[in-house]
């Protein structure tokens, strides 16, 4: 969810981040929950459409994520 976030700029509609992260309603709800108490996405408005905004936490937690998954492909683990 976070990268398909990003992939669109670092903010995303709902119905798109849907889609995108291929989900049912119900456990996209679940998930925004987590990450927005995680402090990884915010909930924002634009042009009176509910948005998702990547915070500047999320960011660093992908960077820090794609540096693991490169170090973890490197050893074969």
């Amino acid at each position: 969810m976070l990268a398909a976030i990003r992939q669109k700029g670092g903010t995303i509609k709902r119905t798109h981040l849907l889609y995108k992260a291929n989900l049912s309603h119900d456990a996209l709800k679940r998930y925004l929950k987590e990450l927005m108490g995680a402090g990884f996405v915010e909930e924002i408005e634009v042009k009176k459409q509910r948005r998702y905004k990547l915070t500047e936490e999320g960011f660093k937690f992908l960077q820090e994520f794609q540096r693991f998954k490169e170090f973890s492909e490197t050893f074969g683990l």
